[in-house]
């Protein structure tokens, strides 16, 4: 079979080959750390399916191909840490690199292609079926990060312009956070707490809580360090938007949705709230002359 493959073409194979091996490899790891033994089982058969592809290939290379260490450590922890959903898709993104080769090798070994494909959208159904404590909370962190990015965001860039005092708009933005943040977590924890479990709903309460005072803290760091307000705003919003563009990077991943759309309409929201806010801000500061 490889001889019906020029070099280029065989490159590609043995580095799709690779990831196929070096996933095998990751998602037994995982099978082995996962708490459930529903999960343990999803992920064996998954490792089982990349163990499959892998030989797939061996039949169209020729060749024996190893793992590569790096990129395997790095998925493990990515998912130890971050969570298995987000990691394991974060992985199965690398799958793409399959895309031209399926095609090129159509004609020539066309059960290659279909039988990869058929494994891939079997894949996606599988993990689905995981379930992960870390991405159970997404919905807490989501609402906590959310609301400060919105509230904080409009009240700084009014606050602003009508005191333009770094010093004294950081004291009043963290009071005025530390405070919705309070407010955000008890709201949360009444609010979980009507499904009837209060391990669940403290939990929750918490994560939102602290999701929220961090946003903060970030928020108004910049007043703390520069002393020209509009400078102070500018980075503000500057980290406003790469908190989301992070936030919505991962949950697009986890959640396998458009990340596209979804950072878009975040970013509009908070920025849009904090220019209304900044006009307050401005008439404020004319009728009242502070």
């Amino acid at each position: 079979m490889p001889e019906k493959i020029d070099r280029a073409e065989l490159a590609r194979i043995i580095k799709i080959q690779r990831n196929e091996i070096t996933e095998y490899k990751v998602y037994r790891r995982l099978a082995r750390v996962v708490p459930h033994k529903a999960d343990q089982e999803v992920l064996e058969k998954i490792a089982d399916q990349e163990k499959n592809h892998y030989e797939i290939w061996k039949k169209v290379t020729g060749k024996s191909i190893r793992p590569s260490k790096i990129k395997g450590e790095a998925h493990y922890w990515i998912s130890r840490i971050l969570g298995i959903n987000f990691g394991l898709r974060l992985m199965e993104q690398g799958e793409r690199l399959a895309v031209e080769a399926y095609k090129r090798l159509k004609k020539t070994h066309p059960e290659v292609a279909k039988i990869i494909r058929d494994e891939q959208k079997h894949e996606e159904k599988i993990l689905n079926m995981i379930s992960d404590h870390k991405l159970q909370l997404i919905g807490s962190v989501v609402l906590g990060l959310n609301d400060a990015l919105v509230e904080l965001t409009g009240a700084i860039a009014g606050l602003t312009l009508a005191l333009q005092d770094t010093r004294l708009i950081a004291i009043v933005g963290f009071i005025t956070g530390i405070a919705a943040s309070l407010s955000m977590a008890a709201s949360e924890y009444l609010s979980t707490k009507e499904e009837g479990n209060r391990k669940k709903a403290l939990r929750a309460g918490v994560v939102t809580g602290i999701s929220y005072i961090i946003t903060v803290l970030l928020l108004i760091i910049p007043y703390f360090i520069f002393k020209n307000p509009f400078i102070a705003l500018a980075v503000t919003l500057a980290i406003a938007i790469l908190i989301i563009l992070v936030f919505t990077f991962y949950t697009s991943v986890a959640r396998n949705l458009s990340f596209k759309k979804r950072f878009l309409e975040m970013a509009a929201i908070s920025l849009g709230v904090a220019f209304l806010s900044f006009l307050i801000g401005l008439a404020i500061n004319h009728f009242f002359g502070t």
